[in-house]
């Protein structure tokens, strides 16, 4: 934090914009009971906190924002609205208008949905628009050749029909069967003992995919993540994707994915945990388990039937689906999840750990392959 006074032992006192750099931070991050943290002075520079005034709080968002690089407002922003209970004042567009949109931001509108006043849900729905465009633009080029790659691999075969052969790698497969030039040839010729071609099947669904959300209030920012790749995953003709969400009841959003705004204003963040309720749904949409690929995201903390919930994993993977357990699906890391829970998962061979959006591609490309995943480093 910067300092300023006699008091700090600096010698001299803040002027200009690094004096109003020191406001905005002592505006946030002064004591409790409303005094400047101990040793950082106490001068009237930083007395006056943000208040629950709108327009006050709407004028120290715009100061962070020009002092601040995007990433530090953002943080500072999630710090105002844990610290001092700001969330009320996102019910007003013109303070909703002020902030910095980011995956926070829109967990906690989320989490306020149902108390969204008319005159700003336009503006909140706004904001989540630009998240999700934003992380669409980061993710969505990366997902599908990831994935689409997957899937080509997947589809390839010794069998080809003349026009389906891929004759870079059929050359390349048989390179052994190289005769070099002789008498009666004036080239080299590769023999094809092996064609490589794909399957015709460019229109088709290879695989079927199930997003299984768990929309409990910690797993906000997986949430979001979720329903962009989600819709992402949708646009693919050679997928068959599902999106469900879940707390102690369970929601199919399957029919809105062509819209990941849609999607997160129809989960209700909060509440809790019936996972095994949840996976009992999936399993009644599994129709071809062995090309099937099932991702639960949750921290795994069960309000259902323990027993059932793994027995139904054991069962489903038993069937030949593809099970994958993530923890989180966002940029924090692990968060608090059932070790139990998941040590259980993976004495059944689907290891659970977090995910960031960056290796989630990655991620489902090896599911659909059925190879083995590439589990990040938890150190």
């Amino acid at each position: 934090m910067v300092l300023g006074g006699e008091q700090d032992g600096t010698g001299c006192r803040l002027t200009g914009r690094d004096a109003a750099m020191d406001r905005a931070l002592a505006a946030l991050y002064r004591g409790e009971d409303g005094r400047a943290p101990a040793g950082s002075g106490g001068g009237s520079s930083r007395s006056a906190g943000l208040g629950g005034s709108a327009p006050q709080v709407a004028r120290w968002l715009g100061d962070i924002r020009e002092y601040f690089p995007t990433s530090v407002v953002q943080l500072m922003q999630q710090d105002a609205i844990d610290r001092l209970g700001l969330s009320r004042l996102l019910l007003e567009p013109e303070m909703l208008a002020a902030v910095e949109p980011d995956v926070h931001l829109v967990g906690t509108l989320l989490s306020l949905r149902h108390a969204l006043p008319e005159t700003t849900r336009e503006t909140a729905q706004a904001v989540v628009g630009k998240v999700v465009a934003d992380l669409e633009r980061r993710l969505a080029d990366r997902t599908r050749a990831a994935v689409g790659g997957a899937l080509d691999r997947s589809a390839r075969t010794h069998r080809p029909r003349h026009r389906d052969i891929d004759w870079d790698r059929t050359v390349r497969a048989n390179l052994k069967n190289y005769l070099p030039p002789s008498g009666d040839r004036t080239a080299g010729t590769v023999v094809p003992e092996r064609l490589v071609g794909y399957a015709r099947a460019g229109r088709a669904v290879r695989k079927d995919v199930i997003l299984c959300i768990d929309q409990s209030g910690s797993m906000a920012a997986s949430v979001v993540h979720s329903a962009v790749f989600g819709a992402v995953l949708a646009s693919m003709r050679s997928l068959s994707t599902r999106l469900i969400v879940f707390d102690t009841s369970v929601v199919d959003l399957t029919e809105q994915l062509t819209d990941p705004v849609d999607v997160l204003f129809a989960t209700r963040l909060g509440g809790g945990t019936d996972i095994n309720r949840a996976l009992a749904y999936c399993q009644t949409r599994i129709t071809r388990p062995a090309e099937t690929v099932v991702v639960l995201i949750s921290d795994l903390y069960e309000g259902g039937i323990r027993a059932e919930m793994l027995g139904r994993v054991a069962a489903m993977k038993a069937a030949g689906v593809q099970f994958v357990a993530l923890l989180a699906l966002s940029d924090e890391g692990a968060p608090a999840y059932d070790r139990d829970h998941a040590a259980a998962l993976a004495a059944l061979g689907a290891p659970a750990f977090a995910c960031t959006p960056d290796l989630f591609p990655e991620i489902m490309a090896a599911a659909l392959e059925r190879r083995p995943l590439p589990i990040p480093d938890p150190h």
